[in-house]
């Protein structure tokens, strides 16, 4: 059996991009997200609360955890009221907590059994993050915002820049390379966060209610995007209480207590987003799908 390498080798490979033909595409068998028996709890014995404990067993042996797959190229929109768990769940998918049991893998990488270090280059390597505050550096130009996750990742300074400018460019902001965050609308500086999000080629983009302090029009500005980019093989998870954002996703999951009370599928995974203006994909070496 061939060596198998370690993780950090493994993550800090170049990420080569997918032909938007090909993203998306049914033949892909390893789930860019496979939550097995997944539970989260705080506190210990009567006074523990789980935020996140799936059914009960029908046996009386206490919650059985979440599980659920996310396939390569899906949109899915995690739904539910405060305290549903979905703010958990969104925590464990981003690698930013840890269950208290079951098993996540996470584009085929077993995130359970990494070090804090191991998880940070997870973080930076496979997931974009889309914040509903935008999570801006303050007086720190659009371009140096975008190439941050970049130089985290050692990318060369040159390579950095390239790549920063293409998605600032993708997401319409070419022009505002210089401006900083008090110099931007509301809706610009989320699509300078959507820019810095996908400027790794991550294999997920996590979006933690991205358009919640969002007038209406930047709202739909940000919705098309995210749409255009999941239309070009992008796989996409969005955290909403909204029912007018989650119907722009293929698969909606409502939790209630910590429990997925439904799982339904408004379009296929290999199609573009239900509501999908029918414009361009974007698609290129930024937005192209994949994450490998």
């Amino acid at each position: 059996m061939s060596p198998r390498l370690p993780v950090a080798r493994r993550l800090t490979r170049q990420v080569r991009p997918v032909p938007a033909e090909a993203a998306g595409s049914p033949s892909r068998t390893v789930p860019v997200i496979s939550v097995r028996g997944v539970r989260k709890s705080y506190g210990v014995g009567e006074a523990a609360v789980h935020a996140l404990r799936g059914p009960d067993d029908p046996a009386g042996g206490g919650p059985l955890g979440v599980s659920v797959d996310v396939e390569q190229g899906d949109f899915v929109a995690v739904m539910g009221s405060s305290g549903s768990g979905k703010s958990t769940l969104m925590n464990i998918l981003g690698c930013l907590d840890v269950p208290t049991s079951g098993r996540y893998l996470l584009d085929g990488i077993d995130v359970g059994h990494l070090d804090e270090h191991q998880l940070s280059l997870v973080r930076n390597r496979k997931i974009g993050f889309i914040f509903q505050s935008f999570n801006l550096v303050p007086r720190t130009t659009a371009l140096a915002q975008v190439e941050l996750p970049l130089a985290y990742a050692g990318v060369r300074a040159a390579e950095r820049r390239r790549r920063a400018v293409a998605a600032l460019s993708m997401v319409g902001l070419g022009d505002r390379l210089d401006h900083r965050p008090n110099e931007l609308s509301g809706g610009q500086q989320q699509r300078v966060a959507v820019a810095r999000a996908l400027v790794t080629s991550p294999a997920m983009l996590l979006a933690d209610e991205p358009t919640g302090n969002l007038d209406s029009r930047s709202t739909d500005e940000v919705l098309a995007m995210v749409d255009r980019l999941n239309a070009a093989g992008r796989t996409v998870v969005l955290i909403t209480h909204e029912d007018e954002v989650a119907r722009h996703a293929k698969r909606v999951l409502r939790l209630v207590d910590g429990r997925i009370v439904s799982d339904v599928r408004q379009g296929p995974v290999a199609g573009p987003p239900p509501v999908f203006a029918g414009a361009e994909p974007v698609v290129g070496a930024v937005a192209s799908g994949g994450g490998r």
